[in-house]
């Protein structure tokens, strides 16, 4: 029996989640910025009056900033703690996949991936890695939630990241 994954792309790399964990795929949409939010919070959107965190991928996986220019764009999912958007490169296609294309994460995927990422599809024209949302939506131990607070609460965390 096959699955669906949304699929993006991220500094190259080929992502994806399963499809019925994404809710939307928009554009870039104007962010506030959160004051001493973690790295990875690049700020809070406005989806049709629900307020949501937007996480950069790019940083939470230990990439380079994406280039000057380059919209990102979001992939809204949900998480055990509700709606969060995960800002990507680029958006892919719905694709099928088969339970005999599934491996676990190599050894030699870096770790800051391989902690995010459930295992990895091998499709003819190229792996997919597919993304744990849970985890990748994480910050410092503690679950994001939509509205920018996290769940062990964020002063204790982003306190450490100002000092």
């Amino acid at each position: 029996m096959s699955n669906q994954c949304a699929t993006f792309y991220v500094d190259g790399l080929h992502f994806g989640v399963e499809v019925l964990q994404v809710q939307e795929v928009i554009r870039y949409q104007q962010m506030t910025r959160v004051p001493l939010a973690p790295t990875v919070v690049e700020g809070l959107i406005n989806l049709r009056g629900q307020i949501v965190t937007a996480l950069d991928l790019r940083r939470r996986l230990g990439l380079p900033d994406r280039p000057d220019g380059h919209r990102p764009m979001n992939i809204v999912v949900r998480t055990e703690d509700g709606v969060i958007s995960l800002l990507v490169d680029e958006i892919g296609d719905v694709v099928d996949v088969q339970p005999d294309e599934f491996e676990a994460v190599p050894e030699t995927v870096r770790s800051e991936v391989a902690g995010l990422v459930t295992g990895v599809y091998k499709r003819k024209e190229r792996l997919l890695l597919l993304l744990d949302v849970n985890r990748a939506v994480a910050v410092d131990g503690d679950r994001m939630l939509p509205g920018g607070s996290s769940s062990a609460g964020a002063t204790s965390s982003t306190k450490s990241q100002v000092n």
